[in-house]
């Protein structure tokens, strides 16, 4: 795993619904390479770090090829942080949708919600029916009513972003999946 000053390292959650942390790296060991020192986003310290199979580098804009050396792992050392306090600190977000099916004797529909640092309640609906003489598989019904509604969340958040774009840009802008 090799990174550069500006770099993010970000680390999945043990569970789904656990938090994913992040933070940015202020050094690199020799070649890119661990150890690096991280300032966390969630708490602000900084420490050394070795990345595990959990976690994963996001490369800043024009950061390759970059590896400034953790000089003796001394987390207090200016000449390791210097550079690192130009870049310009990128963060995580946790977004969350909500997804509720409701069965019925034949069709099931379901809802999803945003919940999150964009346009929070945006939902996302869809409907699975099921004619008299099919067999019920009911987690057919679940999987296709929760596909339509996930879509649905997903066209309309991709509408959100192309009216926000056309308003920014002054032009029409239309996104599509």
């Amino acid at each position: 795993m090799k990174a550069s000053v500006g770099d993010r390292v970000v680390i999945a959650a043990s569970r789904v619904d656990g938090p994913v942390r992040d933070g940015e790296i202020l050094a690199v060991g020799p070649g890119g390479g661990p150890p690096y020192r991280i300032r966390w986003s969630d708490q602000g310290r900084e420490g050394l770090f070795f990345p595990g199979a959990d976690a994963h580098i996001q490369h800043f804009a024009g950061s390759e090829g970059q590896h400034p050396p953790v000089e003796g792992h001394d987390a207090g050392n200016p000449a390791t942080s210097a550079s690192a306090s130009a870049t310009t600190p990128v963060h995580s977000k946790t977004w969350r949708v909500d997804i509720v099916a409701y069965e019925g004797q034949h069709a099931t529909s379901a809802q999803a919600v945003l919940h999150g640092e964009g346009p929070d309640g945006v939902m996302g609906v869809g409907v699975a029916r099921r004619r008299p003489g099919d067999v019920d598989v009911p987690v057919v019904g679940d999987e296709v009513a929760l596909a339509r509604a996930l879509r649905r969340l997903s066209d309309l958040l991709l509408k959100a972003a192309a009216d926000d774009l056309s308003e920014t840009t002054g032009s029409p802008v239309e996104l599509t999946a």
